[in-house]
């Protein structure tokens, strides 16, 4: 019964980029970033392990607010906000910032790209993904690269679609989110 709901689903999505004025907290009002984490992904002197880290990740109303802040400063910056909507209603985003770096790398980051926790697992990351990918090609990327939760089920996700360790990391991202994994995808 459940394939079947999520087949039907998935041609109930619509996808398309955002614009900076329909960004605002109202628009993520029936999003819910909750994830219930148990094990991670950790990076020790010896390589990838999996730990238990058990915790709950979710966005605060603030979080949300500063989240607003973001995807407009990303598209005030010419880069690219797509959305996944069903039933009208915003379940799936992600982002990608427009300025190059790493070097030779070609990177463009992956800023964001989050499932709403009630549809996770139904194909909308694998096309939101996919839109990310296509958009940085088009601008001049090489590669992108994320800075990953570490969430076993996160990386599995990054996993399957091709990502491996980056090759350059970005301090920035390495500061502010020290047990993020980061990732690189080749375009």
């Amino acid at each position: 019964m459940r394939e079947k709901e999520s087949i039907s689903m998935k041609n109930e999505i619509q996808y398309r980029e955002l614009h900076a004025d329909e960004i605002n907290t109202e628009l993520f009002r029936d999003f819910n970033r909750r994830q219930v984490v148990t094990k991670c992904r950790r990076r020790e002197k010896d390589g990838w392990v999996i730990r238990e880290d058990p915790f709950i990740d979710d966005w605060s109303e603030e979080d949300y607010r500063t989240l607003v802040v973001c995807l407009k400063h990303t598209l005030e910056t010419n880069g690219f906000v797509y959305g996944a909507f069903y039933e009208g209603k915003l379940k799936g985003f992600t982002s990608v910032e427009s300025m190059l770096s790493g070097g030779e790398q070609r990177y463009l980051d992956l800023s964001c790209i989050h499932v709403s926790e009630e549809l996770r697992g139904n194909g909308i990351g694998t096309v939101l993904f996919l839109a990310a990918k296509e958009w940085a090609k088009k601008h001049g990327a090489s590669k992108l690269y994320i800075s990953a939760h570490s969430a076993v089920e996160s990386q599995r996700f990054y996993e399957k679609m091709g990502c491996v360790e980056a090759q350059v990391y970005d301090q920035k991202h390495v500061e502010a989110e020290p047990y993020d994994c980061q990732l690189e995808n080749r375009l």
